[in-house]
């Protein structure tokens, strides 16, 4: 019965941390290398991260300074950002790309807001559904006989337990991401 909640303890952990890794990369009206973390830029025939390819840095509080360690991928990496739904506009001056983060309008935010909490949703569905597998599993280990019924019982409040915990997490993590999408 404990592996069983440990295991899907694991996987609630797992889908918060994934939470806050989406929310890394949306766009607040701060520069942030984060926004970078999940573009790729086509180097030498293969579809490369972006942080392996150059080094990100923020001098600023709105811009961003990327220096490739190949001088002749600045115009992949330039086109990458480009086409990415980041919606930023870089210049390079052939050594280095500067990319000036504007700050978002009221309508970019609140459109931000709604994309964070459909994330949080999906995440706090994705638990949901951890706990139910995982209650599935403590109904066939009891129809086996490998735990009595009070065991079966005290796994299900330990998993409804850690569900709630985990979906307050979420909320929080949700909540954070809020103020800072909306912070002028």
């Amino acid at each position: 019965m404990q592996s069983v909640i440990s295991t899907n303890e694991e996987r609630m952990k797992k889908t918060v941390a994934s939470l806050k890794e989406g929310f890394a990369s949306l766009r607040t009206g701060r520069a942030s290398a984060a926004l970078f973390d999940r573009l790729r830029v086509d180097c030498y025939g293969e579809k490369s991260p972006l942080n392996q390819v150059a080094n990100i840095s923020v001098p600023e509080a709105r811009l961003i300074v990327i220096q490739p360690w190949d001088k002749s991928l600045i115009g992949e990496i330039e086109k990458a950002i480009r086409s990415s739904e980041l919606s930023l506009n870089p210049s390079n001056d052939g050594k280095v790309i500067r990319i000036s983060v504007p700050p978002l309008t009221e309508e970019r935010r609140k459109e931000l807001v709604k994309l964070a909490k459909n994330q949080a949703e999906q995440s706090r569905v994705s638990i949901r559904n951890i706990r139910r597998d995982a209650n599935d599993e403590l109904k066939k280990l009891l129809k086996n006989s490998s735990i009595t019924e009070d065991d079966e019982t005290k796994g299900t409040a330990e998993l409804q337990k850690l569900t709630d915990s985990y979906i307050a997490q979420v909320n929080q993590v949700l909540e954070e991401k809020e103020k800072e999408i909306m912070e002028v």
